[in-house]
């Protein structure tokens, strides 16, 4: 067995199952899915809209009921949580980027990325140097104090990332994070977050239906009639 071998999996899944019922007809979204995420591993979840996808990363990600299966986030066995524990397992190791922002519109690029570690107890000017820290990574030193409407639809979506690696994260979970923006920008984009991503050393789960975009990263997951390839 190598070292990297005996490294814990961030995230352990095993048999996740999720079906629907509509119209009388049950519909399997997953049908046992078995999956394990190293620390600091980037993984690609291609697949075509209505693969699945997105309701994947809700199971890792904690954010509804329903599944079948084992789902172990960073050592924790999930399935007996309280909505307590699962609120706390979500605030402690994982980060959240979706294809829309989802800024608070009142707060300014800074505000948005200390709220969260405020949350967690982290003084407030400590916050506020991380947030500092993060932004000006992402090539924001010029925007610290702008609402998110005074934002391009790119500079929201690196404050977003800012956001979701603010309290350093053991996974993040991007959801089409360039979806929502045009060519250049979401390349853009992209680099910032895999360069971002890899120096924090947090692991990613990545969904996307751009094959070229999911090459980038370090191993890609084909989800198919809910089966991972």
């Amino acid at each position: 067995m190598s070292d990297h071998d005996r490294v814990p999996s961030v995230v352990r899944l095993r048999g996740l199952k999720r079906s629907f019922t509509q119209g009388g007809e049950t519909i399997e979204v997953l049908r046992g899915i078995d999956l394990d995420v190293r620390p600091g591993e980037i993984v690609a979840l291609l697949g075509p809209s209505g693969s699945g996808k997105s309701t994947l990363l809700q199971a890792v990600g904690l954010l509804e009921g329903g599944f079948a299966g084992n789902i172990e986030i960073a050592g924790i066995e999930t399935a007996q949580l309280s909505g307590d524990e699962r609120t706390a397992v979500r605030r402690d190791h994982l980060g959240f980027v979706y294809q829309f922002h989802h800024l608070l519109p009142d707060f300014n690029a800074t505000e948005n990325v200390v709220l969260p570690q405020l949350v967690v107890g982290k003084r407030a000017a400590a916050a506020q140097q991380r947030a500092h820290d993060l932004l000006i990574a992402l090539g924001l030193g010029h925007r610290l104090t702008h609402r998110p409407s005074q934002l391009s639809g790119g500079e929201q979506q690196r404050v977003a990332v800012a956001r979701a690696l603010a309290n350093r994260p053991a996974l993040v979970l991007a959801d089409e994070p360039t979806g929502n923006l045009d060519e250049a920008t979401a390349n853009r984009v992209l680099d910032e977050f895999l360069k971002l991503v890899r120096e924090e050393g947090s692991a990613a789960i990545v969904a996307t239906h751009n094959e070229r975009l999911a090459l980038r990263m370090d191993r890609v997951l084909r989800l198919h009639e809910g089966l991972l390839a």
